[in-house]
């Protein structure tokens, strides 16, 4: 089943660029806004060899990783100091309804201001979009835990950190892995997007200077680039997601399956 999955993907992609080609070439589309898939895969592996393309990737990647790693922290203290806290719950509630629906983008003009085209500004954009993914997740875990289970925690003498490690972490790991799976694509979209807009280092910005120049097809070639990218950070994404969760149900029925 797998194998089949995989091989329908895979011709999926190849009818994809065929038709792209096609159409491009019969002048079914303008090939100036649309090139033939055969001069983007031909500008993408001219990338691969260039030293900028990598320092651009690595620029991307360096931001996505250090807003990412940010996020990750500040999502999951806030998310079990305040989800453990019915008062805390309380009292944030309305903050958190109020900031979470604000689009990152509408801060750019913040992050600009604050800290120009530097990497600061991608970090602005990556930390705020990316914390709201884990920290609900976090809350969602902790509110899940069974009052039973830390009842009798408590009957056993467990102090507040060992029923967090013992209890409230297993119950939230699973929520904390879908906010932490959902918060790495977010990071790269906002890396990304930070580069096309503010200018900040990365493959936003080379994008954004190929479009400028008349240069199609590399662009083109560096938005697939980014896609690749995006592909990769999901597969290792799962892989790490399937090993710690390898005790879980729903990760041990995926196996069988």
């Amino acid at each position: 089943m797998k194998a089949r999955k995989q091989v329908l993907g895979l011709a999926g992609i190849a009818g994809f660029l065929l038709l792209s080609e096609l159409s491009s070439r019969s002048g079914l589309v303008d090939s100036r806004f649309m090139p033939p898939a055969s001069d983007i895969v031909g500008a993408l592996m001219g990338n691969l060899v260039q030293h900028k393309f990598w320092i651009a990737a690595g620029q991307t990647m360096q931001a996505w990783a250090i807003g990412l790693a940010i996020s990750l922290v500040l999502g999951v203290v806030l998310g079990f100091v305040i989800g453990s806290s019915t008062i805390l719950r309380r009292l944030t509630n309305s903050t958190v309804e109020f900031l979470r629906p604000i689009p990152s983008v509408a801060l750019i003009p913040l992050a600009v201001l604050l800290f120009g085209v530097k990497i600061e500004s991608s970090l602005m954009l990556i930390i705020y979009a990316s914390f709201w993914q884990i920290f609900i997740q976090v809350l969602y875990g902790v509110a899940d835990v069974d009052n039973i289970a830390m009842q009798t925690a408590r009957s056993y003498g467990l102090n507040s950190l060992a029923r967090i490690r013992h209890v409230v972490f297993p119950t939230t790991l699973p929520y904390l892995m879908t906010g932490l799976r959902l918060a790495t694509a977010v990071a790269l979209i906002l890396a990304v997007t930070a580069g096309l807009v503010i200018g900040s280092p990365g493959l936003g910005r080379e994008i954004a200077l190929a479009q400028s120049g008349g240069a199609v097809p590399e662009m083109y070639a560096l938005a697939v680039a980014t896609g690749l990218i995006g592909v990769g950070i999901n597969i290792a994404m799962r892989k790490v997601e399937r090993r710690v969760m390898s005790w879980h149900s729903s990760v041990r029925s995926e196996a069988i399956a």
